[in-house]
């Protein structure tokens, strides 16, 4: 069945309707119309990716969107990142094709939340990872990812007292590299923290002796104890250019990619069932539904996004 021209304020589309690479085209076709930019984590469908005019982590995707010279950006995301985006390019209409797209995690704290936190330590500065809401972010003294999350900590003044939120387990293994005493909030990420185990990490290791296995540091601490690397999605795509043999311990998007990138390496996913419900939101036909209709548009509090902002630049400028 063909895909039908959009008519009106939106046009209706199911995905199994359409073979996907006439989809994809018909993506494509459009954005170039609109002058559009599509933005995609590794942790979104392959198809999804290979749609888009970027693919990367939290910090290459908050850089991207502050570079880009485009009025429209399609955020394949959820939701905390789409709200970066639009923090870092405020005059541009950010579109987060899933409005329910959203991030456990960063709903485990909210403003009054670390406002609270703040109170019990005063004077402590307050890093928050980049997984997290734009009211949190304005309650934050400097955001993080889990690329840089060492070098914000090591840009500290020795003598204060940090707080971390809301991921402990980052907030634990970037404490450990860095050599900074810590307080971390009591979140986590659900993929990470419940889905990749140290069992796992073992039996993986007897059955491929010759593998080298990264892992990402919003694992649990017992899990990146026993990794050959701790790295963010760009770290392991980085190692992964440089390795022939390697086993992948993230969300199962990025391992999608990687066997997609580099058919001739053997690469294998550590936890096949790691997988983000909310990253796999999004379907193809969503990214096209959102550029005919330009919507859902991320909308922030212009001061929340102002105080948010802070934060977030002040990572960005740390991050060059």
């Amino acid at each position: 069945m063909k895909l039908p021209e959009a008519q009106g304020d939106s046009v209706i589309l199911k995905y199994d309707e359409v073979e996907m690479n006439e989809l994809q085209e018909r993506i494509i076709k459009l954005k170039e119309e609109k002058d559009a930019i599509i933005l995609a984590h590794s942790y979104q469908t392959l198809d999804i990716q290979q749609i888009a005019d970027f693919v990367g982590d939290s910090l290459q995707l908050s850089i991207m969107a502050s570079q880009t010279d485009k009025d429209l950006i399609i955020f394949c995301g959820v939701k905390f990142m789409a709200e970066t985006a639009k923090i870092l390019k405020p005059d541009a209409k950010v579109v987060l094709p899933v409005e329910g797209a959203g991030c456990p995690m960063a709903d485990m704290i909210d403003g009054d939340d670390l406002r609270k936190f703040k109170a019990e330590h005063p004077g402590a500065v307050v890093v928050c990872y980049v997984n997290s809401t734009a009211a949190v972010k304005a309650e934050s003294d400097i955001c993080c990812t889990s690329s840089n999350a060492v070098k914000i900590l090591n840009s500290i003044p020795i003598h204060k007292e940090i707080l971390f939120v809301p991921d402990q387990n980052l907030g634990k293994w970037a404490s450990a590299q860095s050599g900074r005493d810590v307080i971390v909030w009591d979140g986590y990420c659900l993929v990470h923290h419940f889905g990749i185990k140290p069992d796992r990490i073992k039996t993986m290791r007897k059955n491929y002796p010759d593998h080298k296995i990264v892992v990402h540091p919003e694992c649990t601490p017992d899990v990146t104890a026993l990794a050959d690397l701790v790295a963010s999605t760009a770290g392991m795509v980085k190692f992964t250019e440089e390795n022939d043999k390697v086993i992948i311990g993230t969300e199962v998007g990025l391992y999608e990619q990687l066997k997609d990138r580099f058919p001739e390496k053997d690469i294998i996913v550590l936890a096949p069932d790691a997988i983000c419900r909310n990253m796999k939101k999004t379907k193809l036909v969503d990214v096209y539904n959102a550029l005919a209709d330009e919507a859902p548009v991320v909308i922030l509090d212009p001061d929340v996004a102002q105080k948010a902002g802070a934060s977030v630049h002040r990572m960005m400028e740390l991050s060059k």
